[in-house]
């Protein structure tokens, strides 16, 4: 008996050691906004202050565009996936790209809410603070759940949408990235507070993209260090607790507004057979499909992604009938 207790007390004593070793090596403490500023909101990025929060977002291109463009990113991302876009498309259109609120640099919800309607209450917000006209609105991922849950809660102020590899329905995901399971894992996700290894971060970018060898160093460091800003680690296991379930599934087919849907055809975070039930669910929606790309196709390609969007966005949109 003393030579088994004494055989697990070195045991523990070893796992003991072993997780101080896995601290010491991965630790990696939240960083503040004013740290990240410099490298990561340079001009012409701003903070506005709307319920709480200094959101942090770029409003480029003219002003007196009558149905601006919103965009909207993805769980863990940032306004910055959106930075091969901006340029070009804001040449002819205001576009107003932002961090949501639980991730970039805006930082958690003062109330901890991360329910889905408390990001529709959010957009609400964000369109008066800026004193919007009904928009395009576009999301990829979690920020196209958004988006289609905006459009249904306030259609009056979406003139059209645009989803990217949108999340709609209950997850059927081929692979999810290490870092999102851990996230979800009780126990596991409060370490993830304090210690973060880069590799899980690189390792989960070159998840979701359909050509690995794109993920350059850079892209890496910038996701890596906008998930230290203060707050966002203890706000995504809240986030993702709420993912779509068939009921919120079937409110999709009374979405209105002209639709047009990208998506990658490598997916595997969520496979394009939810890209082809959303073409289904929205009457008159288009949809296409990017065979080489994954789960963020604008930020893979942004130069064929944004070519759909502006063909797209010429075609005139038929008034409503009376």
């Amino acid at each position: 008996m003393k030579t088994f207790l004494k055989w697990l007390g070195g045991l523990v004593l070893l796992g003991v050691l072993a997780l101080a070793g896995v601290m010491v090596a991965f630790w990696a403490p939240d960083r503040s906004v004013e740290s990240l500023v410099p490298r990561w909101a340079p001009p012409p990025s701003q903070f506005l202050a709307i319920d709480g929060m200094q959101v942090h977002l770029r409003d480029e291109g003219p002003r007196n565009d009558p149905h601006p463009v919103i965009l909207l990113h993805g769980t863990s991302a940032s306004l910055h996936t959106w930075e091969g876009w901006v340029p070009e498309l804001s040449r002819t259109r205001r576009v107003i790209s932002l961090d949501l609120p639980g991730f970039g640099l805006t930082g958690p919800f003062p109330d901890g809410d991360y329910a889905i309607g408390r990001y529709t209450r959010f957009m609400d917000q964000l369109m008066d603070a800026l004193q919007l006209p009904p928009a395009v609105v576009a999301g990829n991922s979690f920020g196209g759940q958004v988006a289609l849950e905006f459009a249904l809660a306030r259609p009056e102020r979406v003139h059209q949408l645009v989803l990217v590899d949108a999340l709609a329905y209950p997850r059927n995901a081929e692979s999810v990235p290490l870092g999102f399971v851990l996230a979800a894992t009780p126990g596991v996700n409060r370490l993830l507070k304090y210690i973060l290894p880069r590799a899980t971060v690189e390792q989960g970018l070159r998840d979701v993209y359909g050509d690995p060898s794109r993920v350059t160093p850079e892209l890496v460091d910038r996701y890596y260090d906008i998930t230290l800003r203060a707050g966002n680690r203890a706000a995504l296991p809240k986030r993702i607790r709420y993912m779509p379930d068939e009921a919120s599934a079937a409110r999709v087919a009374q979405v209105t507004q002209p639709t047009l849907i990208l998506w990658g055809g490598r997916d595997r975070l969520i496979p394009l057979a939810n890209g082809e039930r959303l073409h289904r669910d929205i009457v008159g929606s288009q949809l296409v499909v990017f065979p080489e790309l994954g789960h963020v196709p604008h930020e893979e390609d942004p130069q064929a992604t944004l070519a759909a969007v502006q063909a797209f966005l010429e075609k005139p949109v038929a008034s409503p009938l009376p």
